[in-house]
């Protein structure tokens, strides 16, 4: 703290300085940015305000109410029952240590006292920021709005947004906007992430021509329920972004005494642009895996795209058999294995061993399983429950439903209520029973509709159930409860593809799945949006026969492996359909994959271009400098002949030492460091080789 009324708090190579407004009681982001930035005058200068604007609206505030900040938008909107909507609190304190800043401002009249909470993550250069709420009087309060926080980011030449859309089967397509003056959401309200929009903002100057990469800044929230993120371009050249999550019912009701906490906003900085706030995310990820980052993620084999429902012991060892043979180290059984599930019509939520797919017993068969040297998982949806299965018949008042209205089903299911304590036992009753009766190492956890009728039979006031919140808190409680009971199980983490990833679920899970589209072009189009917001180490990818459906050019099954192994890398193909080539080509490629597969979860990582580009790549560095592992791909349309000689394409490497020397084993060739980050690695594409894995060392 350099003044009594100014705090700075550092990350590993960023400043974030916030002061108490002199015009007014609320705190104003001062600097943010390389460390040293806090001094000298503030970038965000509001002396010039114009007519018709109060003070507290061209403010760069960090977090203001309904009330002080009455036009351009508030991230707090509170009322009283039958009295007045609005808060006008004062000052009521600091506490600042190194890493963690608390500013407090109280409404006594209102009965409200806020907390804004600030706290450095180490290693990283990312903060966190989230807001407490208690309700001080003697009378209930509604909060209409509840956002974590609010970051002002200066821009010169208004905005450039990026941020990552979809839909199912197209998640995280990197979409960008220029954003000069007006509003811009992104969000859901499908109770969970969903798969329209990722919780992730990256905020650049737009850049002049001829420009370069410059500062970025970049927000994540943290909550896997309903949610938005808000930019608003304001007057005078800076860019407000507002987030928090968004109750399903409208408001949440605050008793006497009691404090809400809202979900964690990270944010994060980098003065290398958009790759320069990629490798922050990463980082981040890598530390919010703590020592499970060190645990190995292991080949997979899924037998999904082989078998679909048709389930049994026979043709899943079959596959087990198959999948060993090529150096895979786990085999998945996915939806298909329990009691009533021929389709997807039953089974859902009895979560016992299909005694007929199994004669021998399940046991025998996991045994079988693991002769093999396979490790064994399962696929479950526990959240779901089907209307013919025996739990909804014992327990119909478990599942989301209004009373006297008729529950719809999704995927022939119903969703269960998981705010319900009685719920969450249960699915963590099941899951014990299964971890603990069985060998089973791997869970691949699933959602596949989201909530619709959003009630909870027989529970009384309705508006004041907080519904969304009351999911996400037994969805994160039942996760913690498989970290903490059953350590050594890696769980993935799946919402029909990509529809709950964010860094709530990542903290708690090893993998996720971003998309269930594996066509080859398709899904390199995905990675490539999803590796801006999400580390390699947390990417589950497959390797399949699926034809690609936005792009239906064939590509090589080289082309395949190189895509699935830039995360951590699976097999989902019917391999009883491979030739005897092809099962060689794979066995080569997985044993390569095992070679690099450390670098490429623990090094540092850059996007060499995009998939629009006739090549493309991304890079990794190990820790240490001494490997870097570089996948690329020809996606420009092939037609068998080859380019001209001395015409191959080239990919530009970057953060390498100019002045070391770098050797390809493959080919036998050295590189200049300088040669690498000038001319780039030469790749001479052709329709058999559309693809490659190069391992540069340093010498």
């Amino acid at each position: 703290m350099t003044s009594q009324q100014r705090w700075t708090l550092r990350t590993d190579h960023s400043s974030y300085t916030v002061r108490l407004s002199p015009d007014g009681p609320w705190a104003e982001l001062e600097a943010w940015g390389p460390h040293g930035v806090e001094e000298g005058p503030s970038a965000l200068d509001w002396s010039h305000r114009t007519h018709f604007i109060t003070p507290a609206d061209a403010a760069p505030a960090e977090y203001l109410p309904h009330g002080l900040r009455p036009f351009t938008g508030a991230d707090l909107v509170a009322a009283r029952p039958g009295s007045e909507r609005g808060v006008w609190w004062t000052f009521g304190g600091a506490q600042h240590e190194s890493d963690t800043l608390r500013l407090t401002f109280t409404d006594d009249v209102f009965g409200l006292r806020t907390t804004l909470c600030y706290a450095t993550v180490p290693g990283t250069d990312v903060l966190h920021r989230w807001t407490e709420l208690t309700c001080t009087g003697e009378a209930e309060l509604r909060l209409e709005r509840l956002d974590s926080a609010a970051v002002n980011i200066p821009v010169t030449t208004g905005a450039r947004l990026t941020y990552l859309t979809g839909q199912w089967f197209q998640e995280f397509q990197r979409t960008q906007l220029d954003l000069e003056r007006g509003t811009f959401t992104i969000g859901s309200s499908q109770g969970v992430v969903g798969h329209a929009y990722a919780p992730w903002l990256a905020v650049q100057d737009r850049p002049a021509p001829g420009q370069g990469p410059g500062p970025t800044y970049g927000v994540a929230l943290e909550w896997p329920g309903n949610w938005h993120i808000t930019a608003e371009a304001e007057p005078g050249g800076a860019l407000r972004v507002r987030a928090g999550r968004v109750p399903h019912e409208g408001a949440v009701h605050l008793a006497p005494g009691q404090t809400l906490t809202t979900p964690r906003l990270a944010c994060a900085f980098s003065p290398d642009g958009l790759g320069g706030l990629t490798r922050v995310w990463h980082r981040y990820e890598r530390h919010l895996s703590g020592n499970r980052l060190q645990r190995r993620r292991k080949v997979l084999y899924n037998s999904w795209e082989a078998t679909g429902f048709d389930v049994d012991a026979a043709n899943q060892l079959e596959l087990a058999k198959a999948a060993a043979d090529i150096g895979a180290e786990l085999f998945v059984v996915d939806d298909g294995w329990f009691t009533g599930r021929a389709d997807d019509t039953g089974g859902l939520g009895d979560w016992y061993p299909d005694p007929a797919a199994f004669p021998q017993g399940f046991d025998r068969f996991v045994d079988d399983i693991r002769s093999l040297g396979l490790d064994f998982g399962l696929w479950v949806e526990p959240e779901a429950v089907s209307p013919t299965s025996r739990l909804y018949a014992e327990h119909p008042d478990w599942v989301y439903r209004i009373d006297h209205r008729p529950a719809r089903l999704v995927r022939n299911q119903l969703l269960l209520d998981l705010g319900r304590a009685d719920v969450q036992d249960f699915v963590i009753a099941t899951l014990d029973r299964l971890l603990t009766d069985h060998a089973i190492s791997y869970l691949k956890w699933d959602m596949n509709r989201p909530p619709t009728e959003r009630g909870r039979p027989g529970a009384g006031r309705a508006d004041c159930l907080d519904l969304d919140a009351g999911h996400v808190a037994g969805y994160l409680r039942v996760l913690d409860h498989l970290r903490a009971s059953h350590p050594d199980v890696t769980v993935e983490g799946c919402a029909g593809g990509g529809g709950r990833v964010d860094h709530a679920t990542l903290a708690r899970t090893d993998v996720v799945w971003p998309s269930d589209n594996t066509a080859p072009l398709d899904r390199l189009l995905i990675q490539f949006g999803f590796l801006h917001a999400h580390a390699p180490h947390v990417m589950s990818s497959w390797v399949t026969d699926a034809p690609g459906v936005f792009d239906p050019r064939p590509r090589s099954l080289a082309f395949r492996f190189v895509t699935a192994l830039c995360g951590v890398l699976g097999i989902g193909a019917d391999l009883r359909a491979w030739e005897p080539e092809q099962r060689a080509e794979a066995a080569r490629w997985i044993t390569r994959y095992k070679e690099v597969r450390d670098v490429i979860h623990h090094g540092e990582a850059h996007l060499l271009g995009t998939p629009e580009d006739p090549t493309c790549g991304v890079q990794y560095d190990a820790p240490d400098g001494r490997r870097t592992v570089v996948a690329a791909f020809s996606t420009g349309r092939l037609d068998g002949a080859p380019l001209v000689p001395g015409r191959a394409a080239r990919l530009r490497l970057r953060g390498l030492d100019a002045a070391a020397r770098y050797h390809d084993a493959a080919s036998g060739t050295t590189y200049a460091g300088a040669h690498l980050l000038h001319y780039g690695l030469p790749f001479a594409w052709s329709a058999a080789d559309d693809a490659d894995l190069v391992v540069l060392t340093r010498h």
